[in-house]
């Protein structure tokens, strides 16, 4: 038994020869191992990780615009005079009007004209009024002019001490020797009818885009009247369509829309509308819906127009690639230069032990600079919009060669991408001049921006 004692060392000195010699038991070849498990893992890791994919951002165009000239439907009722008179109007055309509000007045005989002076105010906006419609005036659609003499009328009408607003209740009063008639419900007051009143999408004919048979009646008069002569209009909602002709070509490009940005080329103003494709006699028509600007259109039935799909000059990136980010807000003016390392940022002024005050230079990562009244032209002052890291609300910074302190704790979104060129993802601010459905156009001029080139984030969701 004492031999086989004496036997038990060597032979587990030779096993752990029989092991280094298998494995090599060495720093190379620990280090080689630990080498190789990493690889295993970041393989792992690119398998079933999501791919970011990046976008190059170019300043190739959109596609270009198309006009196109729509029919106007909305709720309009056309009311009669109840009786025999001269007629003194009280409601200016085109405006807003109360249930209850002064329309109009019929009285025996003609109401003496009063004579008032307007104001400079007023007679500025009737100029800038006059040249507005003088620039966009065309002999094809001289039919304009006479909702452009109602509209001017209606501008310079004085209501005799007589107001246009009041509480719903009888439809007529007795002022003066006048009956006054007035509105039965809100809307947007019109002196004219042209037959369309009663158009719905439902009734509507392809002949009804036939603009030379169209006709518009002027209703105004400084005649008499006789009962039942049609009077005034009252659109009763600011619920309205536009509907606009469709080539086949067209109503396949617009196919799936449901909402689209319209522009409209009376005055360039914008609004978007929510977008349907309908059929008219058996052809292909757009219909926009709109819950807003109708005043603006409403002596208006004919609209010339123009689909935004297209976009104006600059960097073109996806829109799956537009992220919000929320930024601490300071003024530039509060920003300062380290004098080594020459980077903007700012002086922080804190407490030491003693309680004394402290100033340390916060090296700051800027993302934004925007102007800090952008509606006022002559104001230079900006904004800096700083990572909300950098520092905690109610933090104190200071101005340089001043006591002045701003605390720190207001904080606004910035509208941007995920910079990818460096292989990481870098918010940089966009500032969006125009967008159809997948694209934007974007500035190339935005402070802290994008250039010609960059590589981004085509989708931001996916970046972490």
């Amino acid at each position: 038994m004492s031999e086989k004692k004496s036997n038990r060392p060597g032979k587990m000195a030779g096993l752990f020869v029989q092991l280094k010699k298998i494995f090599g038991l060495n720093i190379a070849t620990v280090a080689f191992g630990v080498l190789l498990l990493y690889m295993i893992f970041t393989a792992v890791l690119l398998v079933t990780s999501t791919h970011i994919e990046s976008y190059q951002v170019t300043t190739s165009p959109l596609s270009r615009n198309e006009t196109y000239t729509g029919i106007s439907l909305r709720e309009e009722s056309v009311y009669k005079a109840e009786s025999s008179g001269y007629v003194n109007y009280y409601a200016r055309e085109g405006s807003k009007i109360n249930a209850g509000g002064a329309v109009y007045g019929l009285s025996s005989g003609k109401v003496a004209d009063s004579v008032t002076a307007l104001t400079p105010e007023e007679l500025s906006k009737i100029r800038s009024s006059m040249l507005s419609f003088s620039k966009s005036f065309s002999s094809s659609k001289f039919n304009n002019t006479y909702s452009f003499k109602n509209q001017l009328e209606g501008s310079i009408l004085q209501y005799e001490g007589i107001s246009t607003d009041g509480n719903a209740g009888s439809q007529f009063v007795t002022i003066g020797g006048q009956n006054i008639s007035k509105a039965q419900t809100d809307g947007i007051i019109l002196y004219s009818m042209d037959g369309y009143e009663n158009k719905t999408v439902d009734n509507l004919t392809a002949e009804d885009f036939d603009q030379t048979a169209y006709h518009e009646t002027d209703l105004k008069t400084d005649g008499k009247v006789q009962a039942g002569d049609n009077i005034y209009t009252n659109i009763t909602s600011e619920l309205w369509s536009l509907v606009i002709p469709l080539s086949n070509k067209q109503a396949t490009q617009l196919e799936g829309r449901s909402t689209i940005r319209v522009k409209f080329l009376k005055d360039d103003m914008t609004q978007s509308g929510d977008f349907s494709i309908i059929k008219i006699d058996g052809q292909k028509y757009g219909k926009i819906d709109f819950s807003r600007g109708l005043i603006r259109y409403a002596s208006d039935r004919f609209l010339d127009i123009e689909l935004v799909t297209n976009t104006v000059t600059g960097l073109k990136i996806p829109l799956s690639a537009v992220v919000f980010q929320d930024f601490y807000v300071i003024p530039a003016e509060y920003a300062t230069e380290d004098p080594d390392s020459k980077n903007i940022g700012f002086n922080k002024v804190s407490r030491d032990s003693d309680g004394n005050n402290v100033k340390t230079f916060v090296n700051a990562t800027i993302y934004g600079k925007v102007k800090a009244n952008p509606d006022d032209p002559e104001d230079e002052s900006y904004n800096y919009y700083v990572d909300k890291s950098i520092f905690l609300e109610g933090d104190a910074i200071i101005k340089d060669n001043s006591n002045q302190r701003f605390i720190v704790g207001e904080t606004d979104s910035l509208e941007g991408v995920y910079c990818v060129n460096q292989g990481y993802a870098v918010f940089r601010h966009v500032e969006i001049l125009d967008q159809n459905e997948e694209y934007a156009i974007i500035s190339s001029n935005t402070s802290y921006g994008l250039s010609r080139y960059d590589r981004i984030a085509r989708d931001s969701s996916q970046v972490k």
